[in-house]
């Protein structure tokens, strides 16, 4: 991080150290109980299949909960081509070694780059856009995006900086596409 200016510099590094400890932490306490659980969650939100199922659930509920699930399902497209075709490839982050962890792998390593977490924009993003719209799903449905996020680090694929920064992507695309979809739907 060359920036020529060396408090920023200095930040910089604090700031990936801390990263680290925080995901060495989490890795250096075995839970072998909770992994297994862990695991489906995070496979489960592959493809945004989670905020698929869910936007199907409330599309058969009435025009009100159909509409928001659309919003979530276009604030999640929007969010996924920024973060795979803008972001990653700028940043290109490498992911965590398996060397990092005290388990084995128990998902698939993606291939693309490390930061930031695309499972974690697209959750943020969904739940974002429809829990604005649909305040009495709001809490569960950023508790979810907060498990999957916690999934990405927990499995072993992605730091806590990663997932942190795909929340932010995320939420802020999620509630972009809200506002416009009230503006302009």
């Amino acid at each position: 991080m060359k920036t020529g200016h060396p408090p920023l510099e200095r930040a910089g590094r604090e700031l990936l150290a801390l990263d680290r400890a925080v995901y060495t932490a989490i890795h250096a306490t075995p839970s072998p109980m909770l992994d297994p659980a862990i695991a489906r969650i995070s496979t489960a939100a592959d493809r945004s299949r989670i905020w698929l199922s869910v936007a199907v659930a409330l599309a058969g509920s009435g025009a009100r909960r159909r509409r928001a699930a659309v919003v979530g399902l276009a604030a999640v497209g929007i969010t996924s081509a920024v973060v795979n075709l803008a972001v990653k490839p700028s940043v290109r982050r490498r992911r965590p070694s398996p060397g990092e962890t005290v388990r084995t792998r128990v998902v698939r390593m993606p291939t693309s780059a490390s930061y930031p977490s695309g499972h974690t924009a697209s959750a943020f993003a969904f739940s974002t856009a429809v829990g604005g719209d649909l305040p009495e799903l709001d809490t569960a449905l950023r508790l979810m995006a907060t498990v999957v996020a916690y999934s990405r680090v927990h499995t072993g694929v992605h730091y806590p900086g990663d997932v942190i920064a795909g929340a932010v992507i995320g939420s802020g695309i999620g509630s972009a596409v809200r506002h416009l979809a009230r503006r302009f739907g």
